[in-house]
């Protein structure tokens, strides 16, 4: 088992910086995800710790040794690819026992190895197959146990369920949280897919153009995201970002749209005061829009009603999806079923202004 640490990591390729003065500490038996759109960097950082792109600037350490200039074969790492990368020529049982037989594993404990690892993954069954001869879901199994059987030190995963169909990746990121369970083995895992990474991972890190934007539980960046990018890349559907003047009325803080106005709980009076008749980003949670005609009596106030119109109706059997207008601005709300709606009706909104967001609409960053 062992711990990662990156120290001011820095990658470029000719003038293109792809990871810019990346510091990370990635705790023993953890599981870290690095998530973000593609060309962030995520992947170029998880090749780094494996060794297989060199490291400009900055340290990597394993277990406390640095290892910038260590071969990837002498990490001790195992990685598991999105291409799955199996010889096509060898049955399952000898794709998985290959990397042992290299290191001149004894043949018993080859053996022993490779059935306990197609026991965890439930692959026994398939172990005298040719990977022709398997599903995608079948061949990533076999990716991952032919990992399994190094017993490595750290896991790493390059994006390796977006080549399955949506069930099965469902399943297979089951499988992948009960496989660090069983093997407390610290793992790193990069996805662009926020689901992904918001139900594996112990922590989330962030990334966008090479730097780290936050760092956290996958609760902490849901609700206490840092900036703009973080609060709109983590949730689906995205964060609601509405365009509002910040204006005082007898003494309470009002974020005026326009076409509407919200008025700010006192709790977060004191943090928005220097924006006072200034803009800002307003940000509002899909989940903590409601329908005025069937939401909770604690949520009924004059200052959080919004009156917008509905523009397209996306119903998911146990919630639906509701786009609205309000004036200029296109607000999303993922209602319950009790709501009975038509497109071009209109339809009174309110928001849990004890969960809203406010952003610095120059810096992107978080005011609350």
């Amino acid at each position: 088992m062992a711990s990662v640490t990156l120290k001011n990591v820095v990658k470029r390729f000719g003038d293109v910086i792809a990871v810019n003065n990346v510091s990370l500490e990635i705790k023993d038996q953890e599981f870290v995800v690095l998530v973000g759109p593609s060309g962030c960097g995520k992947t170029t950082t998880l090749r780094m710790i494996a060794g297989l792109e060199e490291v400009d600037e900055g340290e990597i350490y394993i277990d406390d040794v640095l290892v910038n200039d260590v071969p990837p074969k002498d990490r001790d790492i195992a990685m598991v690819f999105q291409n799955y990368a199996l010889y096509p020529h060898m049955n399952v049982y000898d794709n998985m026992a290959f990397g042992l037989r290299l290191r001149k594993f004894p043949k018993d404990e080859i053996d022993r190895r490779v059935k306990e690892a197609a026991e965890i993954l439930g692959i026994q069954e398939l172990l005298y197959r040719k990977p022709k001869q398997l599903s995608g879901g079948q061949r990533q199994r076999v990716a991952v146990g032919r990992a399994i059987v190094r017993h490595p030190k750290v896991f790493l995963f390059d994006e390796p369920l977006s080549n399955l169909d949506a069930k099965l990746r469902v399943q297979m990121r089951a499988e992948l949280a009960k496989l660090h369970d069983r093997l407390k083995t610290t793992m790193i895992y990069v996805t662009h897919d926020q689901v992904e990474a918001m139900t594996l991972g112990d922590r989330i890190v962030v990334m966008r153009d090479g730097v780290v934007q936050q760092v956290g539980t996958p609760l902490e960046l849901y609700n206490k995201p840092i900036n703009k990018f973080v609060a709109g890349f983590i949730g689906t559907p995205s964060m609601n970002f509405l365009d509002v003047v910040l204006k005082k009325e007898n003494d309470t803080l009002i974020l005026d749209g326009g076409s509407f106005k919200i008025k700010v709980p006192a709790e977060y009076k004191a943090p928005l005061e220097p924006y006072v008749n200034k803009e800002v980003t307003f940000g509002i949670r899909p989940q903590d829009v409601y329908d005025l005609a069937v939401s909770r009596e604690m949520l009924r106030d004059d200052g959080n009603v919004i009156d917008a119109v509905v523009d397209v109706i996306e119903p998911l059997g146990s919630e639906q999806i509701i786009y609205l207008t309000s004036g200029p601005h296109t607000i999303v709300a993922v209602l319950d079923m009790q709501t009975h709606t038509e497109v071009g009706a209109s339809m009174k909104i309110v928001v849990d202004t004890s969960k809203m967001h406010v952003f610095d609409v120059n810096t992107e960053r978080a005011i609350i």
